[in-house]
């Protein structure tokens, strides 16, 4: 139950609805819609053990579960509608050992934020736009806006006036905390008198911060001049490429890659950011027959950054946003005529020794989590047999 869930509308329910949920459930789903959007949640139908939802219960936070306020938690009584602040809600039901009853359905759906500014977070830079229209009836001028360094101009359209600023320039201003890596700068909107002044200068703050499991946009106007407190959320950018040989240095383009048993495969995960300053590492390869499945048919290849089939090994890369390593193809491909892979790969701050980036394997359940770096899943494949190979000595 749970899962990721990024359609503009749709149904929540707790597992087995309407007949009884399990007992010793806990479902977490995370609602992603459009950058600009929120999200609204209405519940039709709750029905659960304890009214004072000791026990079994459901909790809507406003956002990402362990890093956002929570809106609300209930187990019955009446039918309350959720809207969240950004583009992301995140819903956790949650069961013991002892009753079960008939559960939850929500219906979710996206609305538009109605702001006059956006932000985006973008891989290379952060998309702000301001409307013209909102400039104007504020009485300022679209020409008299500007980033801190006025270098960096925007682009202005007869409705917008748009700035692409990048994470490592304009005066991009990039600070770490326990959990977060931070880019923000600065918008000035000028007022346009030059002796008698009767608006305020408008500093409007924009901010990409980078969280463990998302990136999260803030922006914000210094002493409540503009009416805007934007939060979005979104994903690194990353993808995983097959290449023929340790060399890397021609991809495997074709799909379904068709191999022989016992062949090595090289593999590279590459972080398309403009940041330098962040590493990535393969945590975690699951290999499974079901692209949507990595539980019920899975082969690990690594976990937690600790080898789980002998033939994984990692090679050096020429750069920190690329993690390279291979396995070979094994006994587990002979029994299904696909296979996919689910990798988990972790992206740190570089030079940070503190993150799992450079304490690699760790048996522990718990990780210590101090330090910046996110999780992104990349699933490649298929994987196919080629016709009429077969085992030929020992499969490692």
């Amino acid at each position: 139950c749970g899962g990721s869930v990024s359609d503009s509308s749709g149904v929540l329910q707790s597992p087995n609805y309407p007949g009884n949920y399990p007992n010793d459930a806990d479902c977490v789903w995370e609602i992603q819609v459009e950058n600009n959007f929120r999200v609204t949640l209405t519940f039709r139908d709750i029905v659960m053990q304890s009214s004072t939802c000791q026990h079994d219960y459901v909790e809507v936070y406003d956002g990402p579960l362990h890093s956002s306020p929570l809106l609300g938690r209930f187990c019955s009584g009446s039918f309350p509608t959720y809207v969240s602040s950004s583009n992301m809600m995140s819903v956790h039901f949650h069961s013991d050992s002892r009753h079960s009853f008939r559960g939850f359905q929500a219906h979710y759906s996206s609305i538009p934020a109605g702001h006059n500014t956006t932000i985006q977070c973008l891989p290379d830079y952060m998309h702000v736009v301001v409307s013209r229209d909102y400039l104007r009836s504020q009485g300022y001028s679209a020409r008299r806006v500007t980033l801190s360094d006025s270098r960096c101009r925007p682009t202005i359209t007869s409705r917008e006036v748009v700035f692409n600023i990048p994470y490592n320039g304009c005066g991009t201003v990039q600070q770490e905390s326990n959990d977060t890596i931070n880019y923000s700068n600065t918008i000035r909107v000028a007022s346009s008198g030059y002796i008698i002044k009767r608006k305020k200068n408008i500093n409007l703050h924009v901010s990409c911060r980078m969280l463990r499991k998302s990136w999260q946009q803030v922006m914000y106007a210094a002493e409540d001049t503009v009416d805007v407190n934007e939060y979005q959320f979104g994903r690194y950018d990353m993808n995983i490429t097959f290449y023929d040989s340790p060399a890397f240095l021609r991809q495997v383009r074709s799909s379904p890659y068709y191999i022989d048993l016992n062949q090595n495969l090289y593999l590279q995960a590459c972080l398309h950011n403009s940041d330098p300053n962040l590493k990535v590492f393969v945590d975690t390869c699951v290999a499974s027959p079901d692209p949507r499945d990595f539980n019920t048919l899975a082969y690990y290849l690594v976990k937690n950054g600790c080898p789980r089939d002998s033939s994984y090994a990692t090679f050096y890369s020429p750069s920190s946003h690329f993690a390279r390593f291979k396995f070979n193809a094994f006994e587990f491909m002979s029994r299904h005529p696909s296979v996919y892979l689910k990798c988990q790969v972790m992206v740190c701050r570089l030079g940070d020794y503190s993150s799992h980036c450079y304490q690699g394997c760790s048996t522990r359940a718990k990780r210590d989590t101090s330090s910046a770096e996110e999780k992104v899943n990349v699933v490649v494949g298929p994987l196919q047999l080629r016709e009429g190979s077969a085992p030929s000595g020992k499969t490692e």
